[in-house]
């Protein structure tokens, strides 16, 4: 490994070489309107499934929305800001699970201003913590525990707990 790259292998392709800042997390990132959106967690918490109904709910409300990246999305910190970047591998490229892959609208990268944790119920949990935040690269972002739910509407949910996030 060269100094100053990482190299790490997706879905089979060439050795990805990333600036030594870049990370590589296993998550969705999207863009809805300017509001960059992180969605992380296991394989099979619905991650690319919950991104792509806040994808349509936004394109429904005539928003701009656009795909980054989908299952890894490279992350960096440029001028105290967080940055998500697609690997080319995956441009516009989404799987869902048990159902194959879909070509979407896609940015090639687009800052970060909120994480997304889908997942199920759990009888415990009723309520997750307030003010929860999540550190990439050093700098925390808000982050937003949905349930990831088909009859439900994530971007609904989402202009509920962070309206200052969204046009209005």
């Amino acid at each position: 490994m060269g100094r100053g790259t990482l190299y790490h292998h997706l879905a089979g392709g060439p050795p990805l070489m990333l600036p030594s800042s870049a990370i590589l997390v296993h998550g969705t990132a999207i863009v809805l309107a300017e509001t960059g959106i992180l969605f992380t967690g296991p394989s099979g918490s619905g991650k690319s499934e919950t991104a792509l109904r806040c994808l349509q709910a936004a394109h429904q409300r005539g928003w701009h929305a656009a795909l980054i990246a989908d299952d890894a999305v490279l992350v960096q910190v440029w001028s105290g800001r967080v940055l998500a970047v697609r690997p080319e591998a995956t441009a516009g490229l989404l799987e869902l699970r048990g159902t194959g892959i879909l070509t979407l609208p896609a940015r090639p990268s687009a800052c970060l201003h909120l994480v997304v944790a889908p997942g199920g119920r759990t009888p415990e949990a009723r309520l997750p913590p307030d003010d929860e935040r999540e550190v990439l690269s050093g700098v925390e972002l808000p982050m937003v525990r949905l349930v990831a739910d088909a009859c439900s509407d994530p971007l609904a949910s989402l202009l509920a707990l962070r309206p200052a996030l969204f046009p209005r």
